[in-house]
């Protein structure tokens, strides 16, 4: 028996840091964002030997632990080992042996979500095998406590919600880990129009979020105006995002990507730099009417807005400055799970 799982990667089209605390616990967040046909895998196959082995195949990185109820945290794929940890102690109560495999399509740090995107897929995988009663709200939040509170890691709220549900969806944000997920429905030619114009670029750069984001949250806790300004406009910004894709004011979308990219670089140092600059830069001269970086910034994927068919100069343009434009699509499904 072979269990099985996929989860979307996602990208933010508007609010992207408003569902970091504290800013969404004090002012609530607002988010717009939309899966893509790239995913985060994951492979249980259960073993009687006593051992666990996870491998991470895209990372090309493999371990071999003696079964037990908790596993080390050690810096060495933590993702899998924070999830069974919390699994053992909060539902199975005794220890298992199997065997995980794991390959997401971006790798960490690309600004989409990646690593929140695994824990989704690889906790939809043992609620699978387990046959856990846990419906998508419940795994969305379980994803988010064991990748934020177990295993300390910084980050806003957006990507486990996205991943589990999947779609274009608005998403709310207020105090208490509270999360309303509203799925948009999209007339599907808007949607097709959505895909046609929106480029997906690789930078070829990662970047080490936590401290953008760490940044972010003591701006806030400083109560530095200028950051949270810019939090309360783009907030602004994923409500005109919603009105114009259920409009189908498909010329506004640039617009409102451009504005919003123009606030995000002032909620905290670091989220832009003169390489990425230069790039957004060229691609509004190349055909984009508006573009953001993907995720909390520095580095990573960006996306932009090419209307008509000014996408085809914009993407030849792009290939030449040593990144790759990556081919997608939009998706409506999150998390899917399945046995073999």
């Amino acid at each position: 028996m072979i269990i099985r799982s996929k989860a979307p990667l996602r990208i933010g089209l508007a609010g992207g840091g408003t569902d970091v605390s504290p800013y969404s616990d004090i002012y609530g967040g607002a988010i717009l964002n939309a899966t893509l046909s790239l995913y985060a895998n994951a492979s249980i196959k259960p073993r009687t030997d006593g051992k666990i082995v996870i491998n991470a195949i895209d990372r090309n990185e493999i371990i071999e632990l003696n079964s037990t109820e908790e596993l080390p945290i050690d810096g060495q794929l933590d993702l899998a080992k924070g999830v069974y940890n919390r699994l053992v102690k909060e539902f199975i109560k005794q220890p298992l042996s199997f065997e995980i495999n794991t390959y997401v399509d971006a790798p960490p740090g690309s600004g989409l979500g990646s690593s929140s995107t695994l824990v989704v897929a690889i906790l939809g995988a043992f609620v699978e095998w387990l046959k856990l009663p846990l419906g998508e709200y419940d795994i969305a939040h379980l994803a988010y406590s064991i990748e934020r509170e177990d295993l300390k890691m910084a980050g806003g709220k957006q990507d486990q919600y996205a991943a589990t549900f999947g779609g274009v969806n608005y998403m709310e944000f207020y105090a208490n880990d509270k999360v309303i997920v509203n799925p948009l429905r999209v007339k599907s030619k808007f949607l097709h129009e959505l895909e046609h114009n929106l480029v997906l670029f690789y930078t070829q750069t990662s970047r080490l979020s936590s401290k953008i984001i760490q940044e972010q949250t003591d701006n806030v806790h400083a109560k530095k105006s200028t950051s949270i300004e810019a939090m309360h406009q783009l907030k602004e910004q994923s409500i005109l995002m919603k009105e114009a894709i259920l409009k189908g004011n498909m010329d506004d979308i640039g617009t409102i990507l451009h504005n919003g990219w123009m606030h995000k670089k002032k909620m905290a140092d670091g989220i832009s730099n003169a390489s990425i600059d230069d790039i957004y830069e060229t691609a509004l001269q190349f055909g984009a009417t508006g573009g953001k970086i993907s995720g909390a910034g520095g580095g990573g994927f960006m996306i932009f807005y090419a209307p008509y068919i000014h996408k085809y100069q914009l993407i030849r343009k792009l290939s030449e400055l040593g990144g790759n434009v990556i081919n997608y699509t939009l998706t409506n499904e999150g998390l899917t799970t399945w046995i073999v």
